[in-house]
């Protein structure tokens, strides 16, 4: 009755019969007995379609919502309802990688825009599409370090680089033979005598920093590109998307390589993900970099269309020395990052930044007029995120704000709470932040 069910005793007898084994078990027989499941699957009962939606919604409301002052490289902006509407559409959402691209016009059409949005944000001749998240993006930059420099297996990594993403870094050079150094900070910021110190053994490949760095400070890194050039080593730098469209770009600064999380591009934080890493680097760099990379030429009538340009970083091409394993998904993140930039315009990115930044100024300046919490670097220009330093058990505050229905940032330390703010705060949300704060 069922044609289209998989696997009915007749199908498996098939089978069987074709590979030359008597039962499921003769099939199995390599596989050790200990790793062999012996009872059935602990599956429940078949349920209504109703029952079902009802189990999953039960388990959906142990979901906090919670007014997110936390970022430290995730970030809570508005997705736009036809963002969602137009990357569910069917011939996006179901499409596959696009190997054929006599089919698969549209798929490459927006990867080409997503390429160039990213271009013009990092101020960067050239972007792939794309990368897991930012941490797996700057760690694959470490590695077009390495890969460019072919003598040099050492990394500078600056102090003020997300945890996180170091963490990242830090695995992927394990396991590719790369050293990764640190370059101190001092007072927030990255210091220029260390890095000048380390560069000086000749040996380094590429220097990564933050802009903003994990304590949303702006780091000032006018004539680093000519430093880490003159030691015949690469600039790297991190990057929140969305800010790239506020201040000075990795390609303003001389970098050769621009890497982050391109999340803050209307991606919901969704408990975690789907993210997008995106990674631009300078033209020269091109033949090194990881994931696909789609083209623009004519056909032989004339008309515009869309190729994947050096396809041999394909894992269909190359198998296991491919440099790219991007999945389909990461096609569709790129297509939400191309939707909403191209709805929100260079005006409408500003505009949040601005809201952002204002925000963040705010609340800052208020609480510490409290006398309860201060910046911890009161000198250094931050963007809409800060650290900041309280005066009370910071355990209890957080219990007591996650009470009422805040997330009131990312503990640095017993001391330390890191704070961002996006347009999905209020004036009243940012109050009731600072009634909080004066209870303490």
């Amino acid at each position: 009755m069922h044609h289209y069910f998989p696997h009915t005793p007749d199908d498996i007898r098939t089978m069987l019969d074709r590979i030359g084994v008597e039962t499921l078990d003769d099939l199995y027989s390599d596989v050790p007995a200990g790793l062999r499941l012996r009872q059935p699957y602990n599956l429940p009962p078949s349920q209504s379609e109703k029952e079902i939606r009802d189990f999953f919604d039960s388990l959906s409301s142990h979901n906090l919502s919670l007014k997110c002052f936390a970022g430290a490289g995730q970030y809570n902006h508005y997705t736009p309802a036809v963002v969602s509407s137009l990357s569910a559409r069917s011939e996006f959402l179901t499409a596959y990688t696009p190997y054929q691209p006599e089919i698969s016009q549209g798929t490459l059409q927006y990867i080409f825009e997503y390429q160039t949005i990213m271009s013009r944000l990092t101020g960067l001749e050239v972007s792939n599409a794309s990368m897991y998240d930012g941490a797996t993006a700057t760690a694959e930059a470490m590695l077009m370090a390495a890969a460019h420099s072919r003598r040099r297996s050492r990394v500078l990594v600056s102090a003020t680089i997300n945890p996180a993403v170091r963490e990242v870094i830090d695995t992927y050079a394990t396991y590719h033979g790369i050293t990764v150094d640190t370059v101190a900070a001092i007072d927030g910021v990255t210091s220029r005598e260390d890095l000048e110190t380390k560069l000086s053994a000749g040996d380094v490949a590429g220097v990564i920093v933050a802009s903003p760095n994990y304590y949303g400070i702006l780091e000032d890194y006018t004539g680093w590109a000519d430093i880490c050039h003159a030691a015949k080593a690469l600039l790297i730098m991190n990057c929140p998307a969305i800010c790239l469209a506020s201040i000075k770009t990795p390609g303003e600064w001389g970098a050769d390589i621009a890497v982050g999380d391109a999340q803050s591009l209307g991606m919901p934080l969704n408990f975690g993900g789907p993210y997008l890493g995106y990674l631009c680097a300078t033209k020269a760099l091109m033949r090194k970099m990881p994931g696909r990379i789609v083209g623009q030429t004519t056909d032989d009538r004339g008309n515009r269309v869309f190729v994947l340009t050096l396809q041999a970083r394909e894992q269909h091409i190359r198998r296991e020395k491919a440099t790219s394993n991007i999945c389909s998904n990461q096609g569709l993140m790129a297509l939400h990052t191309a939707i909403y930039v191209s709805l929100m315009g260079a005006r409408g990115l500003r505009e949040v930044n601005d809201t952002g930044y204002r925000a963040a100024h705010y609340l800052a300046d208020r609480l510490t007029a409290t006398g309860k919490m201060r910046l911890r670097y009161p000198d250094r220009p931050y963007f809409n995120e800060m650290a900041m330093t309280v005066d009370f058990d910071l355990d209890l505050f957080m219990a007591k704000a996650m009470e009422q229905g805040i997330l009131p940032g990312v503990r640095i330390d017993d001391s330390t709470l890191l704070i961002a703010t996006t347009e999905m705060l209020s004036r009243d949300d940012l109050d009731q932040y600072i009634l909080l704060v004066q209870t303490m």
